[in-house]
């Protein structure tokens, strides 16, 4: 399982921390979206950074902290900066990707306790060292067919008193009003009806899948946990838009019009095609109007001691 998300890389499994990758995701070039991954992701460290700051409040001092589906490490860098005493390891299945997370860990100047883990999850985590104190996984277990024996097995790599995070779930971004002055009004409502669907069959297609209730403080409880926690985030990048928040609504509506214009209707395919021609004074690459929301929510348990 290469995943990422975002759009944790990953922004959600659409716009995903790593781009839109639905069903397609284990055929995708890494190597290739590597850059995308990473410009998303940074764009969304506002959101991280609350993230980790609340779960900073109840996890203290660990000296573990394994970001789980990583992608090109972003949040394995904030991690890092977070806890300046902890080892951090960033697992992810496609080496590409964990090339550049050592490479930020370089810039950083935090390479001496950062190390990377390649391997498809959950099973590669039993590679692990010792124990974790803080488990990560941003947008990553709804890439496995059995959700709750994925956080079972990551529930088995903590430490007593270990924190499992997952984030999954919250609310697909919007970019722009509900009407923007052609096309039919609600374009991102109808766009989210098609993702589900294709989500949903993504889902349907994975090795060994199975039907589960996306109760996650539940699955977290089943997989042995407990104290288990939610919050959700927000990025919140109000219009005028600075040039990268930009880039990313472009990129992400190009992505949008590439792999769902076959699932949308005509008069959808070409409102799309207006908004994301540079040539067009309409598109999103010169409206005044282009903003980026969005929110992410993190399920937080804890091992019993």
């Amino acid at each position: 399982m290469a995943h990422h998300h975002t759009p944790g890389h990953d922004d959600d499994h659409r716009q995903h921390g790593h781009g839109q990758h639905g069903h397609d995701h284990e055929h995708l070039d890494w190597a290739e979206l590597a850059p995308l991954l990473e410009s998303q992701a940074e764009l969304f460290t506002p959101l991280y950074e609350r993230a980790l700051t609340w779960l900073a409040k109840e996890v203290t001092e660990p000296g573990l902290v394994v970001d789980a589906g990583s992608g090109p490490g972003v949040i394995s860098g904030l991690f890092a900066e977070t806890f300046p005493g902890a080892r951090i390891v960033a697992v992810d299945g496609s080496e590409p990707l964990l090339e550049r997370a050592r490479a930020r860990a370089e810039r950083l100047g935090v390479a001496d306790r950062f190390d990377t883990l390649t391997g498809d999850m959950p099973g590669v985590l039993a590679e692990l060292d010792y124990p974790a104190d803080l488990l990560w996984a941003s947008r990553s277990v709804h890439h496995l067919g059995d959700q709750g024996a994925a956080l079972a097995a990551c529930a088995e790599r903590l430490a007593p008193g270990g924190t499992l995070a997952v984030m999954e779930g919250g609310l697909p971004a919007r970019f722009l009003p509900r009407d923007i002055g052609f096309g039919r009004p609600g374009l991102q409502a109808r766009i989210d009806a098609v993702e589900e669907e294709r989500f949903t069959r993504m889902r349907e297609e994975l090795p060994d899948t199975v039907a589960q209730v996306e109760d996650w403080p539940a699955l977290l409880t089943a997989a042995g946990l407990h104290h288990t926690r939610s919050r959700t985030f927000l990025l919140d990048l109000p219009a005028p838009v600075p040039e990268r928040a930009r880039a990313y609504v472009v990129t992400s509506l190009t992505r949008t019009r590439d792999m769902l214009g076959e699932y949308l209707d005509a008069d959808d395919r070409a409102t799309l095609d207006r908004l994301t021609d540079p040539d067009d004074p309409a598109s999103v690459h010169h409206r005044p109007d282009v903003f980026v929301l969005a929110a992410h929510t993190v399920h937080a348990a804890v091992r019993p001691v």
